[in-house]
């Protein structure tokens, strides 16, 4: 029997990777290991994943617990999706990791990847990370742990430290293709093939082709953004502005979306004529209470029919699956770039490459070289991560400002006292999340996505 403990349950991702199981038949009978710190949202989502196995008679086994070293014994996968200290886009300290740096004259949407705010999302995660893969190699070293936490590339550099075998997993890729696909007119997604690769949340199609003869879709894709009287278009144009723009400058398009490549660049943000011309808008002021339901939010409050029990698009089961059952699956993974597998960004960064995953395990796929503007444009947002992760690793404060420091668009806005200044509130607001470095140990708060 399969063993695969999902910590922090709570979030998107319980609930539908827990599904994606039940759905894949080499998994079906699997024990599905639920986690979560929050007792009221663990009981909730335990009662949904326990519905869907009562009204599909499934012989899958279900266990939760609040303590991931009761569930951690013996799993052959951990999949991990937290956030440390609150909400991951409500509440403290997310609320200070926007507000504060706006109040400098920092715009942000997301703060989750490459930012000012994403910097500190890292250094009060990566620490609960940090345990959570100790708990791994003593529990159970021969687990692959599949990371949906974000920021993905930093957390991914840490969990190569810490020896434990990982990979991070994003659904930027399947979101841009899915898109593209649809305004090229095609009716399924499976008819276009892609080479991805970069970094997360900022890497290139640097193919772009028809699955069936594999005809070149970039200059189509061209002609159809100039096809400004369709409306779909148009609503493309406006929608998708900043990566719009990137792709006619740049030559490629990025992953990810709008909020997020606006945040990476400086190109887009710095005032707010920027913002406007790009159709972005100012992030509203952080909800203090999850603004939003997940589908089991309501388990127990009376009669409820059950999911469809049917996959996702999420990579992770269908990696897991691969594994076990040794068929083959191409995914674009966070790994390691240790071997070089962009061969012109450093060897010490985590990359977004296309893998393989068969019975063997994940193989990221050698790409060779990036474009020089591209790779820049990747290093140059790669380096605060670097940095930080040093920070984390050494215990050292003044990396982590240098992280903050030479981020994009901070350093294209304020100066060098303007930042420490920046810096000093945050690592203030922040609180006890950051006593790691003080006093060497790590905190048990985390919540839930």
């Amino acid at each position: 029997m399969t063993k695969i403990v999902l910590i922090g349950a709570g979030s998107q991702f319980g609930a539908r990777l827990s599904v994606d199981i039940m759905a894949t038949p080499s998994l079906v009978d699997s024990e599905i290991c639920l986690c979560d710190l929050h007792e009221g949202r663990l009981a909730k989502v335990t009662a949904y994943v326990q519905r869907m196995i009562d009204a599909y008679k499934l012989p899958t086994k279900l266990s939760y617990s609040t303590d991931r070293t009761k569930l951690l014994p013996g799993a052959d996968y951990v999949i991990t999706s937290v956030a440390v200290g609150g909400g991951a886009y409500y509440g403290s300290p997310y609320r200070e990791e926007i507000e504060i740096p706006r109040k400098y004259g920092i715009e942000q949407e997301v703060a989750d990847t490459y930012s000012v705010g994403a910097t500190f999302r890292f250094l009060r995660t990566a620490p609960v990370h940090m345990q959570i893969c100790q708990d791994i190699k003593k529990y159970c070293p021969n687990a692959l742990l599949l990371n949906h936490t974000n920021p993905m590339a930093a957390l991914t550099m840490i969990h190569d430290y810490m020896g434990v075998k990982n990979v991070g997993i994003c659904h930027g890729v399947q979101g841009t293709t899915d898109m593209l696909a649809r305004l090229l007119g095609f009716d399924s997604v499976d008819k276009i093939a892609y080479n991805v690769m970069g970094i997360n949340h900022l890497a290139w199609f640097m193919d772009l082709k028809k699955a069936d003869g594999g005809e070149d879709l970039y200059p189509r894709l061209r002609e159809r953004l100039g096809e400004t009287d369709d409306p779909d278009v148009a609503s493309f144009l406006e929608r998708e502005s900043v990566r719009c723009e990137i792709m006619k400058t740049f030559g490629y398009f990025p992953t990810e979306s709008n909020r997020h490549d606006s945040e990476y660049l400086p190109y887009f943000r710095r005032t707010h004529e920027m913002i406007e011309s790009y159709h972005l808008k100012p992030k509203p002021p952080v909800a203090m209470e999850m603004p939003f339901k997940r589908a089991w939010a309501d388990d127990g409050a009376g009669d409820q029919k059950p999911g469809e029990l049917k996959s996702s698009r999420e990579y992770t089961i269908s990696i897991i699956n691969a594994i076990k059952t040794g068929e083959i699956f191409r995914f674009n993974g966070n790994v390691m770039n240790t071997e070089g597998v962009i061969s012109n960004l450093p060897r010490e960064l985590c990359v977004e490459v296309p893998c393989m995953a068969d019975s063997f395990g994940v193989h990221p796929v050698a790409m060779g070289k990036l474009p020089a503007h591209l790779a820049g444009m990747n290093h140059a947002c790669a380096t605060p991560v670097i940095l930080a992760v040093e920070s984390i690793i050494e215990r050292d404060p003044e990396k982590a400002f240098y992280a903050i420091a030479t981020d994009l668009n901070a350093q294209s806005l304020l100066t060098i006292p303007q930042l420490r200044s920046m810096f000093n509130e945050l690592w203030e607001a922040e609180g006890d999340l950051l006593e790691y470095y003080e006093k060497g140990y790590v905190t048990e708060r985390y919540a839930l996505n």
